[in-house]
């Protein structure tokens, strides 16, 4: 909101910058708004500026990166080399309100402009109807694009700070400096705007069912589909904890007296989030949306079995960038390049400066998450040695898909669920593709990470400070060097999955539990996800295997299910950290240690001893972000978070 006049000036002088992608295009050499929308194809370039604010969630390498994945506790990095350390400081407890970090109200510190955003949206959609070479249907289909990026920006905002000032319209240029300060509106009033623009968004159904096509024509366009979805998840948002009824923040007013968040709980929020997600899942399923599975075809020379296609299943559903049912809205403008070299283990000798990196490192507390074979956690299995379960055990002939056959690692790492194998890489864990012959399931390539080994420390900062590689970002289209071919990584990179239908399918299971406790259709949509996964239905698993094995009948406990579905089946995709902070569990999970194995011992004894990296401390305060201090200097209208 800061220095209104001046930013709208600067636009009006010129475009912001420019780039050769389809969605980065902005207006260059324009004078003025009016010339901007003089002719189709300078109004074309206007409209790719509303689009270049968009998040880059999938530029983890860049000034930019993920506050979703980096500033809670799934992946952590080894000091603040290769990769922007913004977010990651918010998770090491030093978010401060004097220079935020992922500052997206004034724009800084890895944070978009994402207020100046708004203000282009709005340009554009008051100017849209005076370009004269353009169709009506084109100008609508435009506009409703530029409507639901309102929406998004406005959420985007919302989930980090609470209730925002509503940027509904653009005041004029000679508003008086009153003018231009605006009040923080009411959060149900900031969700009611969100979900109104995306109704009229998705209203005229001008906006194409689905884009099918190449990424130069129109791939990262915004579809129907995208804006049921993200209304669907705009609403479950709004149902829960966090917003609906939080007594937390009953102090929260501003200097009209206004309450900021409604004290009254209302269970109706959840029967709307319901419904929304129905429609979704109807829309998306109507026009070939489904959960993915790897093509019956593999490629040349490869052999592979049950086993490892349901890995294929599971890995492809994220990174699969060509014909994926599954990802509603792949977001060409976040790209997941560097993200994988990061993310992938040295699993073989010979490498160069371009090749595997292996710095984003999930904590202990990742691997724990994971079921057991049986589909229930590690905790609650009464066939599993949860208390052995650092305990030292050599992999057997039933083992060699998983873990290399005749070596040694924890129990930990045994009997374990497919997206265990499929998510994570590990000391002794088997690693399909990605490296030059790793493609036969007979002769199968292993993570070796113990000091001294291929996976090990190299060089000063390349190497998992935990013990453990996010092995689902990586695409199997992606190849590194292997033995005397040092090429680097030859990178496939994929559109970040922004959601998916499995994201969308427990959304929808999570609101029929809250509005009416377990029921049949909540049952049959979370096991749509876990029979992709491999695993049986709840029911079944939880029936014959948990300690609790009436857990799943009562609303609290197919809650907690849920909650674990959600936060397994959606690992190193950006989601866990807004979950637990919506749920109000940040507090208790994210003040757990963050820890890895010892890496400095050669030895697997002396490896697989728990250290920690890091102790969080997560507070109250930081369910809802500071606005930067000179925010409230330039507009007195606005009032802290508390705790900041």
């Amino acid at each position: 909101m800061k220095h209104f006049k001046i930013l709208l000036f600067i636009l009006l002088a010129g475009g912001l910058w420019s780039c050769k992608k389809f969605l980065d295009v902005v207006p260059d050499n324009v004078a003025t708004i009016e010339n901007a929308f003089t002719q189709r194809s300078s109004a074309e370039k206007y409209l790719f500026t509303c689009f270049s604010y968009m998040p880059r969630h999938g530029d983890y390498g860049g000034s930019v990166g993920n506050p979703g994945l980096s500033s809670g506790d799934e992946i952590w990095i080894f000091g603040e080399r290769d990769v922007s350390p913004n977010f990651w400081n918010i998770a090491r407890g030093l978010q401060n309100a004097t220079n935020p970090y992922g500052d997206y109200w004034s724009g800084d510190r890895g944070g978009t402009k994402l207020f100046q955003g708004l203000r282009d949206c709005n340009i554009f959609l008051d100017n849209i109807w005076k370009v004269p070479d353009m169709s009506q249907s084109e100008k609508d289909r435009w506009i409703d694009e530029v409507k639901f990026l309102k929406a998004y920006y406005h959420f985007y905002l919302l989930r980090m700070y609470g209730p925002i000032p509503l940027i509904k319209t653009n005041l004029p240029i000679n508003s008086t400096a009153q003018e231009v300060q605006a009040y923080r509106d009411p959060v149900d009033s900031c969700f009611k705007y969100i979900v109104a623009l995306l109704d009229e968004a998705a209203a005229d159904s001008i906006l194409p069912p689905r884009i099918i096509g190449t990424e130069a024509s129109e791939l990262g366009r915004i579809t129907e589909a995208i804006v049921l979805s993200l209304k669907a998840k705009v609403l479950v948002e709004a149902a829960s904890p966090l917003w609906n009824g939080n007594t937390d923040y009953a102090n929260l007013e501003d200097d009209q007296g206004r309450q900021l968040f409604d004290q009254t709980y209302d269970p109706n929020k959840w029967a709307a989030a319901a419904t929304a997600c129905k429609e979704a899942i109807d829309y998306c399923a109507a026009n070939g949306y489904a959960l993915y599975h790897f093509p019956a075809t593999s490629g040349i020379g490869w052999i592979l079995n049950d086993t490892m296609r349901t890995q294929l299943d599971i890995r492809t559903s994220v990174t699969e960038k060509m014909f994926n049912t599954e990802v509603i809205w792949p977001n060409t403008k976040s790209r997941a390049g560097d993200i994988q070299r990061y993310a992938m283990a040295l699993i073989a000798a010979g490498t160069s400066g371009s090749g595997p990196k292996g710095i984003i490192a999930p904590p202990i507390k990742m691997a724990e998450l994971f079921y057991t074979n049986h589909g229930v956690p590690i905790n609650e299995d009464v066939t599993w040695d949860y208390a052995g379960r650092y305990n030292l055990k050599t992999a057997g002939t039933v083992d060699r898909y998983y873990i290399k056959q005749g070596e040694q690692t924890v129990k930990l790492h045994f009997n374990r669920e497919p997206r265990f194998y499929a998510d994570l890489g590990f000391d002794r864990g088997i690693w399909f593709g990605n490296w030059i012959g790793n493609f036969n399931v007979d002769n199968l390539y292993y993570v070796k990470a113990r000091k001294g080994e291929t996976a090990a420390q190299q060089g000063i900062s390349n190497f998992s400070i935990t013990g453990y590689w996010a092995k689902k970002l990586v695409s199997l289209g992606t190849t590194a060097a292997s033995d005397g071919n040092v090429t680097g990584t030859n990178m496939t990179d994929y559109p970040w999955p922004e959601m998916r239908i499995a994201d969308l399918y427990l959304l929808y299971a999570e609101a029929l539990n809250e509005s009416n406790g377990p029921d049949a259709e909540a049952y049959q949509y979370i096991n749509l996800v876990r029979t992709r996964a491999g695993l049986n239905s709840v029911q079944s698993s939880w029936s014959a295997y948990s300690i609790d094995n009436t857990k799943h009948t009562t609303k609290t406990g197919f809650r907690d299910i849920i909650q674990q579905e959600r936060l397994i089946e959606l690992a190193f995709e950006g989601h866990r950290y807004w979950d637990l902070r919506r749920w109000k569990k940040a507090i208790q999970t994210l003040n757990a240690p963050i820890k890895g194995w010892d890496l400095n011992q050669a030895d697997a004894a002396s490896y697989y001893k728990e250290s920690i990296i890091h102790n969080q401390t997560y507070k109250a305060r930081d369910y809802l972000w500071p606005i930067e201090i000179n925010e409230l200097l330039s507009n007195r209208k606005l009032v802290q978070n508390p705790g900041w």
